[in-house]
């Protein structure tokens, strides 16, 4: 590993860990320089890839400082990193616990537009012509009806359960166990439960995700 991406993966430690906070100012060039032992060369690389992140800005006269967005950045870095290891039957887990879990919420909350948003979800599913089509609008769906939560920390677990199935290890299951007749199944089942969010009914719309999800974990996983 380079000097500059060392001191880079250190200066990123010390935000991770809360030692440098949003708004905080960074030591100078110079003092980095010296407290580190490398060149302002290799500071200013080092500098450069945190501002790239968006984790630092910089202002001419003033100095440097951590950027009120960097928790947040951190926050979905540290989500994609582990999307990246969570495997489908993981994921079918997680989901099977909350997609029936929030129907109440969504229920509650959804408005004309949300459910205008699942009616167009599954209207392009339909129509997709392709297994990739359809799953994107099958995954777009579920957000859609997560997001008819409008609750913010529901709609960034979706985010990340959405980060999740765009993964090869869930595509190429997809691939090996969707065929024409599941499809359609998936396809009247998406509009099963979201009939039964237009309808208030929470009993049916809870019963029907159940059911979708159990068939879809049938099929991908064999249990």
């Amino acid at each position: 590993m380079s000097l500059s991406n060392q001191l880079h993966q250190s200066l990123l430690d010390q935000v991770q860990s809360g030692q440098w906070r949003a708004g905080d100012r960074l030591p100078t060039e110079r003092e980095l320089s010296e407290q580190h032992g490398v060149s302002r060369t290799t500071v200013r690389k080092a500098l450069l890839a945190l501002k790239q992140q968006g984790l630092i800005e910089q202002t001419v006269g003033s100095g440097t400082y951590v950027t009120e967005q960097a928790g947040e950045r951190l926050g979905r870095r540290a989500a994609q990193d582990s999307s990246r290891t969570t495997s489908p039957a993981e994921l079918m887990e997680a989901r099977l616990a909350m997609e029936p879990a929030i129907i109440d919420m969504a229920i509650r909350n959804a408005n004309a537009a949300d459910l205008q948003r699942m009616d167009r979800c599954c209207d392009e599913a339909e129509r997709a012509t392709t297994l990739e089509a359809f799953e994107h609008w099958d995954a777009e769906l579920h957000q859609a009806i997560a997001d008819a939560a409008h609750n913010s920390f529901v709609a960034n677990v979706f985010e990340l359960m959405k980060t999740v199935r765009a993964q090869g290890d869930w595509g190429q299951l997809k691939k090996k166990s969707v065929t024409p007749e599941r499809r359609l199944a998936y396809q009247a089942e998406h509009r099963e439960i979201v009939n039964a969010l237009r309808d208030r009914d929470a009993a049916r719309a809870k019963e029907m995700t159940r059911a979708h999800l159990l068939r879809v974990r049938q099929n991908l996983l064999g249990s």
